[in-house]
């Protein structure tokens, strides 16, 4: 059934009255918030080096790595818990007044990292606190942006303006990298402060331009019991996912990762059981927070079930791309460490460039033809280039990458934005806040399990195959046992840490040098220490036990990709609530 709408409904009507640019108002006001929020996650990403060295801690010591995680993500957690329960409080006191408090905390998150007063452990610790209070105001913006966008574009333009908040999140993790790489150079304070002028924009423009006009649901009682269940269970199970995620160190063993941890295992228990309570106690609940009845539309259960399918196919996997960049391929072709995270920004705009590309286009062909085949032809092509990347050599010339990358960005502009239409048309104008954060609950909740999958794939991976690689590698530089014995330590070192100082654009082995007794380093001949410190040792040794491993997460995600092509060819035509009402169903 394809439909193209020439019905206004009372919120257009609205807007008509208010003026014709109001909408364009309330688009440029959402994408100002999705283009701070990507900027804000890509500009850390990049900054991540300058960061530490600013707060004075030495990625390779033992702690380092959980305060690594935390702040990469630990917004990511909060937003995924908050999403659901503030859509339906937008349904209930108007989602523009909950989004303009979401800049406004967004902006005092910003300051007070600015403002970070201490080093060591407490900075790290000060600065994970205020990147969650951040999380808490980019909650408040992203669960009602699509909300706000449908309320005031009729139907037949919807597609286009998702399309263009699209290119807003997908250009500001570009510039993230490149104010990253610029800022960092003079002061890593200046990564939170380049927030603040949009925060403060977007907080001043929402206040004084952006006019209530959704249908606001009956006020009514808060979902206490739910609310609990699902904020505490999808807590509970991220924060386990995150520390599984950790070196776990028992019985004077140290595991490369802590799935084996009690603390991971008690939390991820408790999480599991707890999500599997809540839809039964939601089916009974007099003003349910999660609206299990939604999934009764058949375009909204199936395009909600390819977006999940999709996000988890999409979100370790870029993280996978950078770290075989600035981890592998980018020290073999004579970049320094130290500016391997800029140059693997830049080298990874092909893949924006592809989405800003398809982004509005596939909105636009959506709004017209409907977003069925469009969706469904843009996981298709994700899914091939999945199995190109799992098929590149390890030598690979860039230019190879490049195209694939292009074309992974030309595919998920192709799904995302009719795929986000898709399900904000399926619901009553009332539920769409609701409907709003179901979708990117969804959607950050399995970014950070594809986190935990590709992760927990690569490591396994490499903690097999890195200590052979290293002792094959020690055999070329020197039968002394002295060198052999070297080699031994290095064999035993948690593959995470030398993955995250390449990571954050230290030489692994100058970093693991430098921790060492000096005694012990100084009777090390030169030439082997300086073979060791160079741009290619590292590199060539880790490159032998990380591509196999990769190429197990590239198939994985063709894999996932292809199965959420299925679900969004099952998602069946057009179809908009404000036309259909509930006839249509699963």
């Amino acid at each position: 059934m394809d439909y193209k709408s020439n019905v206004t409904t009372t919120e257009n009507e609205d807007t008509v009255k208010k003026g014709i640019a109001y909408k364009w108002i309330a688009l440029f006001n959402v994408a100002l918030a999705s283009l701070m929020g990507t900027i804000n996650g890509s500009i850390i990403l990049i900054s991540l080096p300058a960061i530490f060295t600013g707060i004075k801690i030495n990625p390779m010591a033992p702690d380092a790595f959980q305060y690594l995680l935390w702040i990469l993500m630990g917004y990511g957690l909060v937003t995924a818990t908050l999403l659901l329960s503030i859509g339906r409080l937008a349904d209930i006191y108007g989602r523009v007044k909950l989004f303009r408090l979401g800049f406004f905390i967004f902006t005092v998150g910003s300051i007070l990292l600015y403002l970070t007063p201490d080093t060591g452990n407490t900075g790290a610790l000060e600065l994970i606190i205020f990147r969650l209070i951040q999380a808490v105001g980019g909650a408040f913006t992203m669960a009602n942006g699509a909300a706000i966008i449908t309320d005031v574009f009729p139907t037949s333009e919807r597609g286009k303006a998702l399309g263009i908040n699209m290119v807003a999140i997908m250009s500001g993790q570009f510039i993230g990298l490149l104010l990253g790489g610029v800022l960092a150079t003079y002061n890593w304070r200046y990564v939170f402060l380049v927030n603040v002028p949009f925060a403060l924009l977007g907080t001043v423009v929402s206040y004084r331009n952006m006019k209530e006009l959704s249908f606001q649901a009956t006020k009514t009682s808060i979902d206490v019991l739910g609310n609990i269940l699902f904020i505490g269970g999808l807590t509970s199970l991220l924060v386990g996912v995150t520390y599984g995620l950790m070196p776990y160190e028992h019985n004077g063993i140290t595991d490369a990762m802590g799935w084996n941890s009690p603390l991971v295992m008690s939390t991820l228990g408790i999480g599991i059981v707890a999500l599997i309570i809540f839809p039964f106690v939601e089916r009974k609940a007099k003003n349910p927070m999660f609206r299990f009845e939604f999934f009764k539309i058949r375009s909204f259960a199936y395009a909600n079930l390819a977006s999940f399918t999709a996000a988890i196919a999409r979100g370790g996997i870029m993280f996978m791309l950078i770290l075989l960049l600035q981890g592998i391929w980018l020290p073999l072709h004579g970049y320094r460490f130290e500016d391997t995270p800029l140059w693997a920004g830049i080298y990874m705009l092909p893949m924006t460039l592809g989405f800003i590309i398809m982004g509005p286009i596939s909105g636009m062909l959506s709004d017209k033809y409907g977003p069925r085949w469009i969706a469904t032809s843009g996981m298709v092509i994700v899914t091939l280039v999945f199995i190109g990347l799992a098929l590149l050599p390890s030598n690979f010339d860039y230019w190879q990458l490049g195209i694939l990358i292009f074309f992974m960005g030309i595919g998920n502009g192709m799904f995302s934005s009719p795929n986000s239409s898709s399900i904000m048309n399926s619901v009553p104008a009332q539920d769409r806040g609701v409907a709003s954060g179901m979708m990117s609950t969804l959607i950050n909740s399995a970014a950070t399990l594809s986190m935990a999958i590709f992760f927990t794939i690569v490591i396994v991976g490499i903690q097999g195959a890195l200590p052979g690689a290293i002792h094959e590698s020690f055999a070329n530089l020197g039968s002394s046992p002295v060198v052999q014995n070297l080699g031994d330590q290095l064999a035993g070192l948690p593959p995470t840490n030398a993955l995250f100082s390449a990571f954050l654009g230290y030489n692994p082995m100058g970093s693991t040098l430098e921790a060492m007794d000096p005694n012990v380093v100084s009777a090390i001949p030169q030439s082997v220490v300086d073979t060791l410190k160079s741009t290619y040792w590292f590199p060539q040794t880790l490159q032998q036990a990380f591509m196999p491993a990769l190429r197990v997460s590239f198939i994985i995600g063709a894999v996932l990709s292809a199965i959420a092509a299925l679900l969004s060819a099952m998602r069946g035509e057009r179809y908009v609530h404000e036309a259909y009402g509930s006839e249509e169903k699963a």
